[in-house]
């Protein structure tokens, strides 16, 4: 897609909806973020003047017609953004399944001029949209046959665009890495667990969950991966012959390991591998049965479906429905029918016909007891989150070991970040199975230097990845100063290979230990560094962990904040956040929460933008939505400071509105980690080790371990869709050391959506957007980013 950019970009500006009309619409079954979604159709569609419509409860209401048919305005989706559900309801509608109900939709739509739909739904109805767009001019020339419509309506609204996006908690359909609602349904999980954890260790319990997924394990999979469970029932992935007995080892095992707690994942849709159900009541029975333990089921049912959507559904939403309506203004009758979705981090377009078949595709194969083939056609990401799910639940007996006699250091460097740990976790256990001895330094640098460093065993990092903070100690100093008592812990340990998961000065240790090759032979072995840091501000990867569990707690401290606003009316906060000078958080807080500006060290600002912002405030407070919301990163400007700004919007707001401010500090970093740092953590950390394995095997000679090329000393990234190992020399040149952040940063791409969806005229780039791309020539060798 990099072609693009050699033509004339293509900027939205030039995309109008004059004339045309938009209609959105839930239906299926409800997910978090659908609002999100709704909003962010309703504001773009209203920004490139079109008229925009509510269809309320789905198909049925597009059937009925009447008032559940509206023209909105842009105050019409204020406040939904962080409510859970969708506000324009969403039914099961059988009229619509007949050819009559769609003519008497037809007809609703025809007489209000509305050609344009945005249907956001499961896979049942995007397909029921496309029959409907097929059916079009036949229903249209039967309206005109009876008499309903003239022959000119006919002419005029000849054609009927759709595009989908996929709002389901399942994450079932194919093409989509993630579909709206299923990172809300992990964290509704993930709360569960964790509470369930404490509880069963107290009593020594065994736990059965069953969570939602009728036709698809991912949310029992990706569960099960991030809170370390014992054992995942899903359907695409049935256990063999006899998983009773290893099943009922394991458990014993874990016990006689003084394992307090074990916890059973089950899918609703869980089969063995004659297609016959397994329930959590038929597992509970057997280990009562065969093991005698305390045992309980927890059925989590439609709490899944509720509560606020996260900070990713929320940007992901956002991100789609701007995308929805650049891809309607662009559809001419011979496009197909498409639904817009992520890929990695890249908003793609798919034909909506290619994405239900390869989803039926996978049912088949299911049905059919095809198994591989079905894990393989749900695509890449579930693979790997299976995979990695197996090299780390079970451990080898030490006999079925290899024995390598490396010995790899892991340490955490720079400040806590959530999902650390879960990180080093993945590395400990992946390690142990390649057969490395590992090595846990505590307190970074200044702990190696100490000699605080010791073997780490496979049973020392169970219940890990829940965990918040670093479990091992973080210090933000540099190796520089330590080299020469560096180098002897390393002699004297006989360390051949470092894994450094952190943020920027883990970035910045490595070069440094790069650079002392010279000197010392001890540093001639394999590094890799895992982007860890609140800020998001690792250069060579688009996302470091924690950030997302940074993100939520702002997302969710604004919501509160905004909660406050609403009820004194007339209330503008000043929220400062973390980042250095990176303004990741601000500005995708800002997005997620629904704010109207976020100051960033990125994009120069002066006084006439803050007189812009304070004006365009004082309009907003005429309008029903009576309340402000501020982002300013800490280090956005060195004289404009959180208290500059919460002044001068006072006194400008004099008699309109008064100001508050609210710094969010050190509850950025802390927290239990989100199930996409959870996820991330350990799947990027997972693929570090397995590079350091294959870097140990090429650079071991004559019985030793020696490594001083630059790519021996390499940072794991994901770089839009797939994760890569880059030299950090490489990097170096893609740096701004001053202000420790990134050259390019791809989430700027994003700030026109920002700015956008709070109302202000602003240019977006959508060069990226636009080509049409096949599900079935997804990269088969490409690791994608999605967890």
């Amino acid at each position: 897609s990099f072609s693009a950019m050699d033509h004339q970009p293509k900027f939205f500006e030039n995309l109008s909806g004059a004339g045309k009309a938009i209609a959105v619409l839930t239906s299926g079954g409800d997910a978090q973020g659908m609002n999100a979604a709704v909003r962010a159709v309703v504001r773009m569609g209203i920004y490139v003047n079109a008229k925009v419509y509510f269809i309320y409860e789905g198909y049925q209401g597009m059937v009925d017609g009447g008032d559940n048919i509206v023209e909105v305005s842009w105050e019409s989706v204020s406040s939904i953004l962080q409510v859970g559900g969708t506000v324009i309801g969403s039914a099961r509608c059988k009229p619509f399944r007949t050819r009559e109900g769609r003519l008497q939709a037809a007809f609703n739509l025809v007489q209000r001029g509305i050609t344009n739909l945005c249907v956001i739904g499961g896979d049942g109805s995007l397909t029921g949209a496309n029959l409907f767009r097929e059916e079009w001019s036949g229903l249209l020339e039967e309206l005109a046959q009876k008499g309903k419509i003239d022959a000119e309506a006919v002419k005029k609204y000849a054609y009927l665009n759709i595009v989908g996006m996929v709002g389901s908690i399942d994450n079932d359909f194919c093409g989509t890495d993630m579909t709206i609602g299923t990172d809300s349904a992990l964290h509704r999980i993930i709360e569960v667990v964790d509470a369930i954890m404490t509880t069963a260790q107290s009593h020594q319990r065994t736990f059965v969950l069953e969570v939602m997924g009728r036709h698809c394990g991912y949310l029992a999979l990706v569960s099960a991966l991030a809170c370390g469970a014992d054992w995942v029932f899903i359907p695409e992935y049935p256990p063999e012959e006899g998983w009773e007995d290893s099943m009922c080892v394991k458990l014993s095992e874990n016990r006689a390991r003084k394992k307090r707690l074990n916890i059973i994942i089950v899918a609703e849709g869980a089969i063995d591998c004659h297609n016959k159900p397994i329930t959590s009541e038929k597992v509970k029975d057997l280990v009562v049965q065969r093991l005698g333990f305390d045992t309980r089921v927890t059925i989590l049912g439609h709490v899944q479906r509720g509560g606020t959507p996260s900070a990713f559904d929320r940007i992901l939403a956002s991100r789609m429905g701007v995308e929805a309506v650049l891809a309607l203004l662009e559809a001419t009758p011979d496009t197909p029918a498409c639904v817009v979705s992520l890929s990695g981090n890249q908003a793609v377009r798919l034909p909506l016909m290619e994405c239900v078949q390869m989803t039926q595709e996978v049912q088949k194969a299911m049905d059919e007891g095809r198994f591989l083939e079905a894990v393989r056609l749900r695509g890449r990401s579930f693979e790997n989150n299976l995979n990695t799910y197996k090299l780390l639940s079970h451990k080898k007996p030490d006999a079925e070991l290899p024995k390598t006699n490396f010995n790899v250091a892991v340490l955490n460097v720079g400040a806590p970040a959530a999902g650390m740990n879960a990180a080093v976790r993945a590395a400990v256990r992946v390690g142990i199975t390649e057969g490395h001895k590992i090595f846990a330094v505590i307190d970074g640098f200044e702990g190696f230097a100490r000699g605080k460093i010791k073997e780490i065993s496979w049973g020392d990092v169970g219940g890990w990845t829940g965990q918040g903070g670093s479990i091992l100690g973080t210090k933000r100093t540099l190796p520089a100063k330590y080299l020469e008592k560096i180098a002897d812990q390393m002699r004297t340990n006989n360390i051949n290979a470092l894994m450094v998961i952190g943020g920027f000065e883990a970035y910045l240790g490595l070069l440094e230990l790069s650079a002392a090759r010279e000197k010392y032979d001890e540093f001639c072995v394999p590094m890799v560094m895992v982007p860890a840091t609140v800020s998001n501000n690792v250069p060579g990867s688009d996302f470091s962990i924690g950030a997302d569990t940074a993100l939520n707690t702002i997302t969710d401290t604004c919501d509160r904040i905004k909660q406050s606003a609403s009820g004194t009316k007339r209330r503008v906060f000043i929220i400062e956040t973390m980042g250095g000078y990176c303004g990741y958080l601000a500005n995708m807080g800002a997005l997620a929460a629904g704010a109207d500006a976020a100051y960033i060290f990125e994009e120069q600002f002066d006084i006439r933008e803050l007189q812009a912002n304070v004006e365009h405030l004082t309009e907003k407070m005429k309008t029903s939505i009576q309340r402000g919301l501020v982002l300013r990163n800490e280090n956005c400007n060195e004289n404009y400071t959180t208290d500059f700004i919460y002044q001068l919007y006072s006194e400008e707001g004099k008699g309109v509105f008064d100001c508050r401010k609210n710094v969010l500090g050190h509850m950025q970093q802390g927290g239990a980690p989100s199930p996409f740092d959870r996820n991330f953590g350990t799947k990027i950390s997972a693929k570090a080790m397995q590079w350091i394995s294959k870097k140990l095997k090429e650079t071991y000679r004559k019985g030793k371990v020696f490594a001083n090329t630059d790519d021996s000393v390499c940072l794991l990234g994901m770089r839009r869709r797939n994760l890569v190992f880059q030299p950090v020399a490489e990097l170096k040149s893609e740096t701004d050391f001053v202000h420790r952040i990134p050259k390019e940063q791809w989430w700027l791409k994003l700030r026109p959506l920002m700015k956008i969806l709070a109302k202000y005229k602003t240019s977006y780039d959508v060069s990226d957007s636009g080509q049409l791309e096949h599900v079935a020539m997804l990269p088969k060798e490409a690791e994608t980013g999605a967890i």
